[in-house]
């Protein structure tokens, strides 16, 4: 059994900047306002009709694979997390597999839908793959582009201020060195609430499970379905949706959970972290779950307050960005932590 080491890292962030006063123009808010629940001052948005998802994930895989030191027609297997893929089907997974221009390998792709903790689920996954000697180059990629399904109307904004565009990749490969690399991860799900931060239509349901009384259908007019009808548009049915009471008060919840349990898994304590990369879902749950694990400032790495919450994105383009600036070293313990819809969430150790 080998460990699995992150070799290469890179992401890519559209070169649009929204800021809170631009959101303003099309919603009632206000920059303090915005500032004062999720700590964001602005985010990036893509180019529609040039960029996707998938073309952002691609940048991002070259740059992890340059900075891996490795050729892409090395990369031996792909696995792509998002909850904005380009299509309904087929998956991201393949698609960048094709920007690249990796086909004639023919490797296999896996797409993953977990949302806030898909980079997380994903480097388990790798982590299985690599540590076993099934694959010796997993491209591991994480890109968002919620710009293109938002709600930008004052009744989504509880949603559309959070969320920005980017993508963000790894390489994983294996090392014989069993002092350093991904030490544990752990992953979790509770679906009871998961209708409560969601984007429910279009979809197979019919409305089965979701009341009739909550969302309007089905009925003999408008069955629902996996198209978009014009009932769900006439009902604004078509964007997300976030409780965001009940996401913060479980996200406080099961982060610092989570994370003890990792550090439990390899006798370590919380004061034994060189750095802390939360998925920037809100920097007020960052700064709730900082306090519970009395972690020092120079101990958690935030990058929200430029980004916005990027999803499966935020977490290798936080790492990324906390590696370039000098902030993890070789030999320190990093902690990466995630929590989101599903509900899904998850942690990793890994020694530098």
């Amino acid at each position: 059994m080998f460990n699995t080491k992150i070799a290469g890292l890179g992401y890519y962030l559209p070169e649009t900047v929204v800021s809170n006063d631009e959101l303003t123009q099309y919603m009632d808010t206000t920059d303090e306002w915005i500032q004062e629940r999720t700590g964001i001052k602005e985010r990036r948005y893509a180019i529609k009709h040039e960029e996707t998802t998938t073309t952002m994930g691609a940048i991002a895989a070259q740059r992890a694979i340059d900075d891996a030191g490795i050729d892409k027609s090395e990369v031996d297997f792909i696995i792509f997390a998002t909850l904005s893929p380009d299509y309904f089907f087929p998956g991201c997974g393949v698609l960048v597999q094709r920007e690249l221009g990796i086909t004639d390998q023919e490797v296999g792709a896996l797409d993953i839908r977990n949302q806030c903790s898909g980079f997380l689920y994903g480097l388990s996954v790798a982590d299985q793959f690599v540590k076993t000697g099934m694959y010796k180059n997993v491209l591991l990629v994480g890109s968002e582009m919620h710009s293109m399904g938002l709600d930008f109307h004052t009744r989504g904004r509880n949603v559309t201020v959070i969320f920005g565009d980017g993508a963000g990749a790894a390489i994983l490969q294996p090392t014989e060195d069993e002092s350093k690399g991904i030490l544990t991860t752990h992953l979790h799900a509770n679906g009871t609430n998961a209708e409560e931060l969601a984007m429910i239509t279009p979809g197979s349901h019919g409305g089965h499970h979701l009341g009739k009384e909550k969302f309007g259908f089905p009925s003999e007019s408008d069955p629902g379905g996996i198209y978009i009808t014009q009932k769900m548009i006439d009902d604004h049915l078509i964007y997300p949706n976030m409780n965001g009471p009940l996401v913060f008060k479980t996200a406080v919840k099961k982060f610092p959970e989570v994370i003890t349990e990792a550090l439990k898994k390899v006798g370590k304590n919380p004061g034994d972290i060189d750095m802390l990369i939360p998925h920037q879902a809100n920097l007020r749950i960052a700064q709730f779950v900082q306090r519970i694990l009395g972690l020092k400032d120079e101990q958690v790495y935030n990058n929200i307050q430029k980004y916005g919450n990027t999803t499966a994105a935020s977490v290798p383009i936080a790492l990324t960005e906390a590696r370039d600036e000098g902030k993890i070293s070789e030999g320190d313990l990093v902690c990466l932590a995630a929590f989101g819809s599903g509900f899904t969430w998850g942690s990793a150790l890994i020694r530098w």
